[in-house]
Formats: C-alpha cells, sequence, structure tokens
C-alpha cells in the first residue's frame, strides 16, 4: 500500500511538470505571441522591446526561459502581472484562494449530504411516488443555470425583498473574511452555497440511486438478507458502502475542477474575488503571469483530488488494497 502511494505521488510530480511545461509554452512560445509586447506597452520603440526581452530573460533559450519563469513564480515568487504593474502574481492568487475555498467548500458539504439523502432515498423506494418526485426534482436541480439561478436569487435578496424579515440579514455581495467576522462570513455564503450545490444535489442523488440499486442485485447483497440482517443495515451498510466508490470519484474530480476555478459563474454572480474571476480578468487583459500561475494552481487541486480519492477507495472498497 505505501508503494502505491509512493508511485502515485511520483506521478503526481510528472504531470505536474507536464502541464506547467505545455503551459508555458502555450503562453510564452506560440508563435505570434510576444510577451515583451504586453510588456512595454503600446507604440513601444524596438529598442524597447529588446531591452524588455533581455530584462525578463524572454531572448534566452526556451528551457531557460522556463527555469526562470519557474523560478520567479515559485521560488522567489516575485513575478508581477503584465497589466497591473507592480501586483505579484502569487500573493494575488494565495489571497483569492480562500474565497473560492469558502464557496465550494460550503457547497461541498451541502450538496455530499443532500445527495446521499436523495440518492439513499430513491434508491431504497425504487418505483415508488418518493421515488418519482425525488428524480423529478433532482433533474429540475440539474436543469437550471448556475448563473440563471445565481440572478434569481440576487433579485429576491438584495432587491425586490431585502427589506423583508425574510432577507433582511442578506448582506450586500461581496465575500467577508472567516477570520474577521465568521457570522457575516456565513451570511455572506449562504446563498451562494446553495445556488452551486442545487445542481450538484441534483446529479449525485441520481447517479447514488443508480448505484445503490445495480449494487442491490448483487449476491453479497442476497447473502446478508438471507442472514437475516435487516434490510436497513443492508442498504446502508453493505449496500451503499460499495455504491459509494462512484460517488466519491465524481465528488474528488468535481471538487478539484471547482477549486481550481470552475466555481467562476458563481463567483461573478455573487461579487467573489476567487480564483475563477481572477483567472477570467486574466484571460480578458491577456495577463500571462496571471493565467499561467492560475492553470497550474487548478491543475494542482484536480490532481491532487485525484490523488485523495485513490486514498479514499482504499478505506470504501476493500477490493482496491489488493491493487497496485
Amino acid at each position: 500500500m505505501v508503494a502505491a502511494l509512493g508511485f502515485r505521488l511520483g506521478q503526481m510530480v510528472l504531470v505536474m511538470f507536464g502541464i506547467s511545461v505545455v503551459a508555458f509554452l502555450i503562453f510564452f512560445a506560440t508563435p505570434g505571441a510576444d510577451p515583451s509586447a504586453r510588456i512595454a506597452g503600446r507604440n513601444a520603440s524596438q529598442e524597447t522591446l529588446i531591452q524588455v526581452r533581455h530584462d525578463f530573460g524572454l531572448d534566452r533559450p526556451l528551457p531557460v526561459q522556463y527555469g526562470l519563469m519557474m523560478n520567479r513564480l515559485f521560488v522567489s515568487r516575485d513575478l508581477t502581472s503584465f497589466v497591473n504593474r507592480g501586483q505579484r502574481v502569487i500573493p494575488t492568487v494565495i489571497g483569492a484562494i480562500p474565497v473560492t475555498l469558502s464557496l465550494v467548500g460550503g457547497a461541498a458539504v451541502l450538496w455530499v449530504l443532500g445527495g446521499l439523502i436523495v440518492g439513499v432515498i430513491a434508491g431504497a423506494t425504487r418505483g415508488t411516488f418518493i421515488d418519482r418526485a425525488l428524480m423529478i426534482l433532482s433533474l429540475v436541480g440539474v436543469s437550471i443555470p448556475v448563473f440563471w439561478l445565481g440572478e434569481v436569487a440576487n433579485l429576491l435578496t438584495q432587491s425586490r425583498w431585502h427589506d423583508s424579515w425574510l432577507f433582511s440579514w442578506v448582506p450586500p455581495l461581496g465575500y467577508i473574511p472567516l477570520t474577521e467576522n465568521p457570522w457575516g462570513w456565513f451570511k455572506a455564503l449562504v446563498i451562494p452555497w446553495f445556488t452551486l450545490a442545487t445542481l450538484y444535489v441534483g446529479l449525485y442523488g441520481r447517479v447514488l440511486r443508480a448505484s445503490l440499486i445495480e449494487m442491490m442485485q448483487e449476491d453479497f447483497i442476497r447473502t446478508a438478507r438471507a442472514k437475516g440482517i435487516g434490510e436497513r443495515r443492508v442498504v446502508l451498510h453493505h449496500g451503499l458502502r460499495t455504491s459509494l466508490v462512484a460517488f466519491v470519484t465524481m465528488f474528488g474530480l468535481d471538487f478539484g475542477a471547482l477549486v481550481g476555478g470552475g466555481a467562476l459563474l458563481t463567483e461573478v454572480v455573487f461579487g467573489l474575488q476567487g480564483v475563477g474571476k481572477l483567472t477570467y480578468e486574466a484571460l480578458q487583459t491577456l495577463d500571462l503571469p496571471m493565467i499561467l500561475a492560475t492553470v497550474i494552481y487548478a491543475a494542482f487541486f484536480v490532481v491532487m483530488a485525484n490523488f485523495v480519492v485513490d486514498v479514499v477507495f482504499v478505506f470504501i472498497d476493500p477490493r482496491a488494497r489488493d491493487v497496485g
């Protein structure tokens, strides 16, 4: 098991290295992309461009440029934005991480609990009215665009019904740090949490229902029932535990992608300056250092999420302990 985990860690390092190389080549070595022109500004003279290329090492071979860029990005951490002069990239990204983690972490708690409840109840009551009603509600949740649901939530809580007793507690759009005001942090994020979680509750509930129904047809479930074990324990202890493999796989991928910037629409709608919104703004202005940093950051979380999923599998499914 230790050897398998070590092998996975080695794979993570190689994947991150490959992603950093590809991202660097796309943004800095693509024909026609001249970072020095963006640094020097419009109408810069040829002498200024030459000087900028020399100062930033852009006139050196690509392997050397890559090494200098990674050094400035992760070692000295003095790489600055090409658009906002003096704005250091790494501190800016680090400052946006708590916002995204707060948003995605709270929403993840809601969609995991909601998905488990919906999936287990629907799977245990297969073919009944409760099952059909839950699947209809799940389909509605999956079908509603996040940005539309967020705008409707803002319309109700920030405008029309803001002065009513129902939503008078809702603060203005934006992020309140947890360390400064925990209660204000919760109030600012509770509606974005539900908005982001709505899609995933329906999706995870439907996947868990299908997996649970399939698992309840297995031989070991019939054996457990033949031994006289109660139906509730059969469903929760035997069926649910094995059915969680697909559930955990989805969660790892979705959580990593959202933390890496996939929660962009929710952040934009609710005025949260997270990593997704930071990436969006950098793409609009072609701020190459900021784009490079956020891409590598997003890749790290996706790769790390996959590693954590592999570890969790060992505890959920005993069959995974013999793999590797």
